[in-house]
């Protein structure tokens, strides 16, 4: 199986990044992320493996980071998740695509998220920190250059845990998605667009050659990896 998808496809381009996509087509991609991400994404499981268990401190505000958030649903599932279990979470959620922050600001008020059009930059010279930092489907569309200055970038915003979540290249991944959004999704850039992006997604031994010194790369399932970047509270590398 090695054989098919050998190599990362970057020649592609997802079609809910071009400007001129449909905006209709582009919202009704955005309101389906939270179905995909439900079922295929994996957050409810590093929710409870990887961000609860740092939160320890019952009286204290934890906070997380959320960059290239699209429909704005990951950081509305990791509020539900932190309110159900009494862990107090102010999520900052950035994207550079202002009709992303548009849809998210018109469709989700919640009084702990805050979605707003901004890089990593912005939030560095404003001297933010955060206990948390994520992205979700970022990684896969960023070459080895794009990748480690986002990382870079990442360092001086980073006083917790850094989890990159994104695809793992597969065949049987591309074959699976494609047979079961075969009749679904028609009025968005779903099925299109995942097809590509498993095709443009890294395998781990390819991500952990292009990670620059103390990032990790770990495995889940179904089809999946994650960046790791962990720091003690004082800032140190665990």
């Amino acid at each position: 199986m090695q054989l098919l998808l050998p190599e990362r496809n970057t020649t592609l381009t997802e079609l809910m990044d071009k400007p001129d996509s449909s905006p209709e087509m582009l919202k009704n991609t955005y309101r389906q992320f939270r179905i995909i991400n439900k079922f295929l994404s994996g957050w409810d499981l590093l929710f409870h493996t990887k961000i609860a268990p740092r939160c320890t401190d019952p009286k204290r505000t934890y906070f997380l980071l959320d960059i290239g958030f699209g429909g704005g649903d990951v950081p509305v599932r990791l509020a539900q998740l932190a309110h159900k279990y009494d862990i107090r979470l102010h999520i900052t959620a950035i994207d550079t695509d202002a009709r992303a922050v548009e849809y998210a600001n018109a469709n989700i008020s919640l009084p702990n998220v805050h979605f707003r059009h901004s890089s990593e930059q912005e939030l560095i010279n404003e001297n933010r920190i955060f206990d948390f930092i994520i992205s979700n489907h970022l990684v896969h569309h960023l070459d080895k250059k794009e990748l480690i200055r986002l990382l870079e970038n990442t360092e001086p915003l980073n006083d917790g845990l850094l989890l990159f979540n994104d695809l793992r290249r597969s065949p049987i991944a591309w074959l699976l998605f494609n047979a079961l959004t075969l009749f679904a999704f028609r009025k968005s850039f779903i099925r299109a667009d995942g097809l590509m992006s498993i095709r443009r997604s890294y395998r781990p031994e390819e991500l952990r050659n292009s990670l620059p010194e103390g990032f990790e790369v770990e495995s889940f399932p179904p089809f999946r990896m994650i960046i790791k970047r962990e720091k003690k509270t004082d800032g140190k590398e665990e």
